[in-house]
């Protein structure tokens, strides 16, 4: 069944006005090679006129060390929250348990729903077997398996939760066609895996279909499964324009995008929030080659651009494009990015620095030059004044209120005592004289192995019971499954976890089990 979709204004628009006063930022040098390319940015940023005051902060490696679990301290959260732009650094994360990504915390902690990664061919300057490549990947920030709730379940057995919500869905959706609308772009591609996953990627395909048949029918729309989309996008990426997809497949397609274009030191990321920004190169912080003095720093560059056109600075952004993109012309190609073919000369860090501050003010002749006049989110293809954005639609669709059935449980056991014959008796025994609810199935990874198993089925120490209501128009009490897991302890059958099986308006609110 359909879900109805509110519609809402998720237009991410830039934080400030127009202003003679410097714009507060925050920034971080990060770790790694971190320091090296954030100087290298700065430097642009100031003698291109960047009207800004940036407050420094730490984060990264020698946060975590300091027992910051997030890498970053109480003190760096307020100043990011006052300032409400961020522009970020690479860091390093340090291995072992206990350590959460400072990313992924910084986006779902701000609410930095929606990242925009342009991903652009320099052709003929910089090597790519696709040189009219041209995409946008909006990726959803939040939600998905990157919310890190996960469990060892059994000895043999972990766990990690895919959360999707239809609030997410909409905004992340309605994002990208917004986008697609107000940068003359004609199509927008959805990337899911919803032959597989019915349920969380069914909805964001749900979503999808109903914002862009109801809100946008100018712009053009289709979906692909995101295995096939990837392979189409790594051979023919001239068929996309704008991408939209769920947070594991877009951090994945998004560096598959940038490495395409030539190189993933190129590639520049936006994390846009309804209050607060965040802008960062999308490559790591490269320990090996920290120091050394030869990165790339035009990812962290072109995110500076992103950021500058943010905080309505558009005129400054295109002069820093501009600069960079005459550098790239001239040959002035880091060790990432060079050839002999395409190159005129390798440079470091503070030579690539040096070549795009002397070229400010110029343009370039064969790559596309940028004059904004207005601010939006940077498209690094367009050229002349940037598009408005569309104000988004303001028409309300009001979700029906719908009934919700306890219709059936699943039990997950851990349970090493035999087959699963012998598991299906032992259950059988312990719920005997409970009317009302009867075994349907029992899998082990997904797969049925009762009624009617395969002795070729492996099987490990997580099996999966699945309880459904004798007559579902009576359904399920919530005191019935509560003595079902009574029962169970006292049989010797470990529940490790439960999972509540619910109609809504009378469809399933969970999958059909393999073989039920």
């Amino acid at each position: 069944m359909l879900r109805t979709i509110a519609a809402r204004p998720l237009v991410a628009q830039s934080v400030r006005s127009v202003s003679t006063h410097p714009v507060p930022i925050t920034v971080a040098y990060g770790d790694g090679i971190g320091p090296e390319i954030m100087e290298s940015t700065m430097d642009v940023m100031e003698a291109a006129g960047a009207n800004l005051k940036p407050s420094v902060i730490s984060i990264g490696k020698e946060q975590y060390l300091a027992g910051h679990k997030s890498g970053i301290s109480p003190e760096s959260w307020e100043i990011l929250r006052e300032n409400k732009v961020f522009l970020k650094a690479p860091i390093t994360t340090p291995t072992g348990g206990g350590y959460k990504s400072l990313n992924v915390s910084v986006r779902k902690s701000m609410g930095l729903y929606a990242n925009v990664r342009p991903c652009v061919s320099y052709a003929p300057f910089i090597k790519t077997r696709h040189p009219t490549m041209d995409v946008v990947i909006v990726r959803e920030n939040e939600e998905d398996t990157y919310g890190g709730v996960e469990h060892r379940q059994t000895r043999q057995m972990t766990q990690c939760l895919k959360l999707i919500s239809q609030p997410g869905c909409e905004r992340i959706v309605r994002y990208a066609f917004e986008y697609a609308r107000s940068h003359n772009r004609k199509k927008v591609t959805l990337f899911v895996k919803d032959n597989i996953m019915k349920l969380t990627d069914g909805l964001m395909w749900e979503v999808f279909n109903a914002i862009g048949e109801n809100e946008f029918p100018d712009i053009e729309r289709d979906r692909m499964i995101v295995d096939i989309g990837a392979a189409m996008l790594a051979d023919q990426p001239e068929i996309f324009d704008v991408i939209v997809t769920l947070n594991l497949y877009g951090d994945i397609v998004s560096d598959i995008a940038a490495q395409l274009t030539g190189s993933v030191g190129l590639g520049a990321s936006a994390n846009i929030g309804e209050k607060i920004a965040m802008f960062e190169a999308i490559h790591g912080s490269a320990p090996p080659i920290a120091g050394k003095g030869i990165a790339n720093p035009s990812g962290l560059l072109l995110a500076a651009t992103q950021m500058l056109m943010h905080v309505d600075h558009p005129k400054t952004a295109s002069k820093i494009y501009n600069a960079w993109a005459k550098a790239i012309e001239d040959g002035y190609h880091t060790a990432d990015i060079y050839d002999s073919e395409h190159s005129k000369q390798k440079v470091g860090t503070k030579d690539f620095t040096k070549a795009v501050i002397d070229r400010l003010g110029e343009t370039p002749t064969i790559i596309k030059p940028l004059a904004f006049e207005k601010a939006t989110t940077l498209d690094f293809k367009k050229e002349g004044e940037a598009p408005v954005p569309t104000p988004p639609s303001t028409k309300r669709w009001v979700a029906p209120i719908q009934t919700k059935t306890l219709e059936g449980c699943d039990f997950f056991f851990d349970w090493s005592a035999g087959s699963a014959n012998t598991l299906a008796s032992t259950v059988n025994k312990a719920v005997a004289d409970i009317p009302g609810l009867d075994l349907r199935v029992i899998t082990n990874r997904g797969v049925k192995v009762w009624p009617n198993g395969f002795p070729e089925t492996f099987c490990t120490d997580h099996w999966r019971c699945r309880f459904r209501a004798t007559n579902p128009e009576e359904g399920v009490t919530h005191e019935q499954i509560t003595e079902l897991m009574k029962r169970f302890d006292s049989n010797g059958l470990e529940t490790i976890k439960i999972e509540k099986l619910y109609l809504f308006d009378g469809e399933p609110g969970f999958s059909v089990a393999q073989g039920e």
